[in-house]
C-alpha cells in the first residue's frame, strides 16, 4: 500500500466522508462506500475502508481522548476528522503526516476552514499525550439499545468478551474449491475447515482470486451449507442467497442449486462470483414468499439484525437503533413457514441468521417445531467438523458468538438449525 502523501490524503479524506455518512446520515458503509470510494485506486480504497472501520471500532476511545482538549464538540465533519487523526496517532501513526493531512483536509472544507488552527492544536496535544491515555481506556461498549438485550441473553462476562472481539476486528476467511492449491496464500486452517488470513490486504490481488479458486466467507457463515450437506444431483433452494457464498458451496458439491434474492444488485455480485469460480446455479430475482416447487433441501439465510457481524461491520450499531428488529422477526417467521412448504417429504431445511439475538434464532426454531408437527431437529450438527458440543443449544441448533475462538481471531455471531420433514 502506497504511503505517498497524495495517496494517504485521498484515503483519509474518503474515510472521513464515510464517517460523515454513517454517523451523520445513519447509512451503513455498504450503502455508501461504492459512491464515496469509486474514484480511488484499489489500494487507497482499501486503506480508506480500513481507516473508517478502525475509527468506528474505537469511537468511544477517540471521543474520550478528544474530550480533554475540546470545550465543546465541533461540527460533525471536523469531529470525524479529529477522530480519525486521534485513532491513527494513538495507534502508532507518524505525527507529522497524520496531523498535516487532517489539518489540510479541514482547511479545504468550504464551511469549516477557519477551524484548521483548532484541529492542529488539538492533534498536536493528542500526539503527545494520546497514546499513553489510549492504552488505559476500557474496551468500547456497544450502545445501550443493543448491549442490554445481548447482556440479558448471554450474561455480562460474555458481553465483555463479545465487545473485546468487536474491537479486534476480523481476519479474512476463505471457502475454496475442492482440491484448490492455496499454499501461496499463506493462511491457516480454522477448526471448521475455512482458510484464515490475518493480514490479507487487497482481496482481488491475492493469489487464486482471478482463477476463482476461493471466495470470501466468514468461517461461521460457511457452516450452514455444511450443515445442509448438499449432495450431487440434489435439487437445492438457496433463499436470500446473495452475495452467494452458500450457493457456491452447494454448487461445488454438485447440487442443482436455485438461488433466490430480492435484490438485483446483490444478485449481480452473486453472478460475478459464479462466473469467477466457474460454478453454475439458477439465479432468480424475486420475493422468497412467492417461490414455489419442491426441493430436496432448502437453505434460508433470513434477513436479520446482522448483530453477529459487528466485528466486521462496526458501522451497524452507530447507523441503526434497533427500531426495525420487530418487523424483521415477523418476516423471518413468515419466510420460515413458507420455506417449509418448499421442502419435499423426507427433505430438510436449514434456517440461519447472522444475529446474536435469540428472538431471531433459537426462538424461531422453537416456534417452528410447535407449528410443524411433521418436523424434527436434525442431528448432523453434532458431527460438524470443529464444533464445540457446548455450542449446541437446548432445542438442537447451533449458536456461534464472536467471543468463540479468541486465540485465533473469533468468528461471526450466527445461529443455525436443521429441520427434517417426515416422509408422510
Amino acid at each position: 500500500m502506497s504511503d505517498r502523501p497524495t495517496s494517504a490524503s485521498d484515503a483519509r479524506r474518503a474515510a472521513v466522508t464515510l464517517l460523515d455518512k454513517v454517523l451523520g446520515e445513519g447509512l451503513l458503509l455498504a450503502e455508501c462506500q461504492t459512491q464515496v470510494l469509486e474514484r480511488l485506486e484499489p489500494a487507497d480504497r482499501a486503506r480508506a475502508q480500513r481507516l473508517a472501520l478502525e475509527v468506528l471500532r474505537s469511537l468511544e476511545r477517540a471521543d474520550r481522548v478528544l474530550a480533554k482538549h475540546l470545550r465543546k464538540p465541533p461540527a460533525l465533519h471536523v469531529r470525524n476528522a479529529l477522530r480519525l487523526g486521534t485513532v491513527e496517532l494513538c495507534s502508532g501513526g507518524a505525527a507529522h503526516g497524520v496531523v498535516n493531512d487532517i489539518v489540510n483536509l479541514v482547511a479545504r472544507h468550504r464551511r469549516h476552514a477557519q477551524l484548521k488552527g483548532l484541529v492542529n492544536a488539538v492533534l498536536r496535544k493528542v500526539a503527545t499525550d494520546g497514546p499513553t491515555e489510549w492504552a488505559k481506556l476500557r474496551v468500547p461498549r456497544l450502545p445501550k439499545w443493543l448491549r442490554s438485550p445481548l447482556a440479558q441473553a448471554w450474561g455480562s462476562d460474555a458481553m465483555l468478551a463479545i465487545e473485546a472481539a468487536h474491537l479486534k476486528g476480523a481476519p479474512l476467511d476463505l471457502s475454496f474449491k475442492p482440491g484448490a492449491d492455496l499454499s501461496a496464500l499463506g493462511g491457516k486452517p480454522t477448526p471448521t475447515g475455512s482458510l484464515r488470513l490475518d493480514d490479507a490486504g487487497q482481496v482481488s490481488a491475492l493469489p487464486g482470486y482471478e482463477q476463482g479458486d476461493w471466495w470470501v466467507q466468514d468461517a461461521a457463515a460457511a457452516l450452514p451449507a455444511r450443515l445442509i450437506h448438499a449432495q450431487a444431483g440434489e435439487r437445492v433452494l438457496d433463499l436470500c442467497a446473495a452475495p452467494g457464498g452458500k450457493t457456491l458451496q452447494m454448487a461445488a458439491a454438485g447440487a442443482d442449486v436455485t438461488a433466490v434474492d430480492i435484490s438485483e444488485g446483490r444478485l449481480a455480485r452473486l453472478q460475478e462470483n459464479l462466473t469467477r469460480t466457474g460454478f453454475s446455479a439458477h439465479v432468480i430475482a424475486g420475493d422468497v414468499l412467492a417461490q414455489k416447487g419442491q426441493y430436496d433441501a432448502v437453505l434460508l439465510d433470513a434477513p436479520c439484525s446482522a448483530t453477529g457481524t459487528i466485528r466486521r461491520h462496526p458501522d451497524l450499531p452507530h447507523a441503526k437503533d434497533g427500531a426495525g428488529f420487530g418487523a424483521l422477526i415477523e418476516l423471518q417467521a413468515q419466510m420460515l413457514a413458507h420455506a417449509w412448504t418448499l421442502v419435499r417429504p423426507g427433505g430438510r431445511l436449514v434456517y440461519c441468521t447472522c444475529s446474536l439475538l435469540p428472538d431471531e434464532g433459537e426462538c424461531q426454531i422453537e416456534d417452528a417445531l410447535e407449528m410443524f408437527p411433521e418436523a424434527r431437529i436434525g442431528d448432523r450438527v453434532q458431527i460438524l467438523e470443529g464444533i464445540d458440543p457446548a455450542w449446541i443449544t437446548e432445542e438442537g441448533g447451533l449458536r456461534l458468538r464472536p467471543d468463540y475462538w479468541p486465540e485465533i481471531g473469533g468468528m461471526d455471531g450466527f445461529y443455525m438449525a436443521e429441520l427434517i420433514k417426515a416422509e408422510h
